[in-house]
């Protein structure tokens, strides 16, 4: 498919739109910082089995997502090195923040002017550098701001949209994530995908029809993740990550001591989830 692109055919040219260079040994070391520092505030990252991604590897991939916590950054970055091995990911992020951090740029993420037209431009045009290579993924939250995940209708900024007009040919994936506490102490990370869209130049849509397009596959995600978090069937999830469990340290240990003097096997999680 490809969108009307006469809407961002005559912007103005920026002279940004550079794809970020990412150092592998930082985002290595970043990435397993993040994961340590995800266990230890989850219980567990799970994945809908019937919402696993199915990406083409000969195209560049867009990720949009909806936005539900603080979270999210961390979540992803730990899904694209789970999921994504082969793929260099990159993200937007507010000018000011990347000033204030500017370490992230080396991790893929790569400053937006946001509410302003220069910044639209701006991030067109690195998006557009990004995509220009197959093994790569552009990661987006489209809602632009936190939204409650069962917030409904959802309604998408219109970057998104504008960016079929940029590329030749691509995949754009939805990707639904939910944070809900189950039976432990802590939290899980329940996330599912949606079916690839694929984009390019044999096919036309307005960029009112692309952005309800892709609301209405995030919400069909975001139902079905909902549903089977409701369902709390363990053998409808593939496990990606196990954190924390228990309730504390020292009852813990307690517990753990216990369970030995009596020739127990000790289990920290509360229940079978």
């Amino acid at each position: 498919m490809a969108a009307d692109r006469s809407a961002t055919e005559s912007l103005p040219r920026s002279s940004s739109g550079e794809r970020p260079m990412i150092s592998k040994r930082l985002l290595s070391f970043f990435g397993n910082y993040s994961d340590g520092f995800l266990r230890r505030h989850f219980h567990s990252l799970r994945l809908l089995k019937n919402g696993s991604p199915a990406t083409p590897d000969a195209l560049p991939l867009v990720v949009y997502l909806n936005h539900a916590s603080w979270w999210d950054p961390l979540v992803c970055l730990l899904i694209a090195r789970r999921l994504f091995r082969g793929r260099d990911s990159y993200a937007p992020i507010e000018s000011r923040a990347l000033q204030r951090y500017r370490f992230l740029q080396r991790l893929g993420f790569f400053g937006v002017a946001t509410e302003t037209v220069r910044g639209a431009v701006d991030f067109l045009h690195t998006a557009r550098s990004i995509l220009a290579r197959n093994q790569t993924a552009l990661w987006l939250t489209p809602q632009g701001k936190f939204v409650d995940p069962r917030a409904r209708p959802l309604r998408f900024q219109r970057g998104l949209s504008h960016l079929t007009t940029q590329v030749e040919r691509a995949a754009f994936v939805p990707l639904a994530i939910e944070y809900t506490f189950w039976e432990e102490r802590l939290p899980e990370i329940l996330i599912g995908f949606g079916a690839p869209l694929i984009f390019d130049a044999d096919r036309r849509l307005s960029i009112p029809e692309v952005t309800q397009l892709f609301e209405c596959a995030l919400t069909s995600v975001q139902d079905d993740l909902a549903a089977a978090s409701l369902r709390r069937k363990p053998d409808e999830w593939e496990m990606l990550e196990h954190g924390g469990g228990g309730t504390s340290r020292v009852y813990d240990l307690w517990r753990r001591t216990r369970a030995k003097l009596r020739g127990e096997t000790f289990r920290a999680s509360h229940s079978d989830l």
